[in-house]
């Protein structure tokens, strides 16, 4: 039952919730500095196409659903870039080193089992001057929220697909290697819950 859920229909619900127009506002925010060759980690159903500025001229994808993946179908068929799929785990990428001028990441960070990992290829297949853009939610500023985050990890992790609620995301990204840019660390747009402190920003390959 617990893959079937996390195959079938996690995938449908995670883009239904994130593809409101506050949220798309970010997801604009977080490409608006993309151009030349771009990996996006956890395509998904391609909510970031439409918010990609016409320098992007190369998109590729990894993306572990397949169920996530034809989803996309309808919106990568609206947008002239093609969008290869190129990997199913963030945590090994097949691109050789300095590959991409950028790589984007949105909503994905919570689910990949190991995001150190993860961001050590960011940095490896990132060419230098390259830019790893994100929007994430994880930990909360507050001990109260940050508590019940992590009181709530266990359970969100078998019905959300393995997402984790309490993730230092700057922390994460500045341990890679990567030079951390300015971050906007806030409640995302709605109620103030567990599952809504954002964080968007970008860091540097050195």
């Amino acid at each position: 039952m617990t893959g079937w859920w996390e195959k079938r229909v996690v995938p449908g619900l995670v883009d239904r919730a994130l593809k409101g127009r506050e949220i798309g506002e970010l997801r604009a925010e977080a490409c608006a500095g993309l151009s030349g060759t771009v990996l996006e980690l956890g395509f998904g159903g391609g909510l970031n196409l439409r918010h990609l500025p016409s320098a992007v001229t190369r998109m590729d994808a990894v993306e572990p659903s397949d169920r996530g993946w034809a989803l996309s179908e309808r919106r990568r068929a609206r947008h002239d870039l093609p969008v290869h799929r190129v990997g199913l785990d963030g945590q090994r990428l097949a691109a050789a080193d300095a590959t991409y001028d950028h790589v984007l990441c949105t909503f994905t960070l919570c689910t990949i089992p190991d995001p150190a990992l993860a961001l050590e290829e960011v940095r490896r297949v990132l060419r230098p001057g390259g830019s790893f853009a994100f929007l994430e939610h994880g930990l909360a500023p507050t001990a109260g929220m940050a508590r019940w985050q992590r009181r709530l990890d266990p359970l969100q992790r078998r019905v959300a697909g393995g997402c984790h609620l309490s993730r230092d995301v700057p922390a994460l990204v500045a341990g890679s290697g990567l030079a951390l840019g300015p971050v906007r660390a806030e409640f995302l747009p709605g109620p103030h819950t567990p599952w809504t402190y954002g964080y968007l920003g970008s860091a540097t390959a050195r």
